[in-house]
């Protein structure tokens, strides 16, 4: 059974479809990639499918039920992750606070439990040594690390990560994306947004194209960026 289904989303801002009837599903366990050029549509269905927009039509289905009208918090509690673009941690607190306000707010463990978890996801991320640093004072990488961090202090099973990647260098997004992997092989699903393609390749197993809110192709990475119409659009190569 997929972990998370999407069935003729539809939104729209105005005269403007942000979103137009988009289906696919995702496996349990897999990482999953959706690319597309700015505007298309990317981050607005991320919001739709944690809930931080409605839908207009269409209906999403999570862990095999029908989660369409349930707010944001129920879905993190059930199992919902996110990263954002922009990290926004909370500056004043230390990165282990951080932690500990997401796993306690962002699901159902105990107090006991949730520093137990955050102390495994502070080795995990890269951070077991900046644990008792504000979070303001963190480098752009360590923030981004933060923010990975906090969405898995909520102890999902289908994580989401948009554009995480963006503004590190190159030796930063390898190190990065080594945590991706690590994190992915313990069976947490994936669906990343992400305009650093070598990062996201490395890490999916199919890719979904949109372009103006509409899925124009979905498959493996190498067949997708091989299309014409793929390269046209995303890529601006005429052919």
């Amino acid at each position: 059974m997929p972990i998370l289904e999407l069935d003729r989303v539809t939104k729209s801002f105005g005269a403007l479809k942000v979103a137009d009837e988009i289906s696919f599903a995702v496996e349990d366990g897999e990482a999953l990639g959706i690319i597309g050029p700015n505007g298309a549509g990317k981050s607005t269905l991320f919001n739709l499918v944690t809930g931080n927009l409605g839908l207009d039509g269409g209906g999403i289905r999570f862990l095999g039920r029908d989660v369409t009208r349930l707010p944001p918090m129920r879905r993190c509690a059930d199992g919902l992750g996110r990263t954002f673009q922009i990290p926004q941690p909370f500056g004043k607190l230390t990165v282990f606070e951080n932690l500990l306000v997401a796993a306690t707010f962002g699901s159902s463990c105990s107090e006991a439990e949730a520093a137990g978890r955050c102390a495994d996801i502070l080795v995990e991320t890269g951070l077991a040594e900046r644990a008792n640093v504000p979070a303001g004072r963190l480098t752009l990488l360590e923030r981004k690390r933060l923010e990975l961090a906090r969405a898995l202090a909520t102890d999902p099973k289908l994580l989401l990560l948009d554009e995480i990647a963006g503004g590190l260098t190159e030796g930063e997004c390898l190190a990065l994306v080594e945590t991706i992997r690590t994190v992915h092989r313990r069976g947490v699903a994936i669906v990343w947004i992400e305009h650093v393609l070598h990062a996201l390749n490395s890490v999916v197993g199919r890719l979904v194209v949109l372009d103006f809110g509409k899925v124009i192709g979905i498959g493996r990475p190498d067949v997708i960026m091989a299309d014409p119409k793929v390269r046209e659009i995303y890529l601006g190569i005429e052919v």
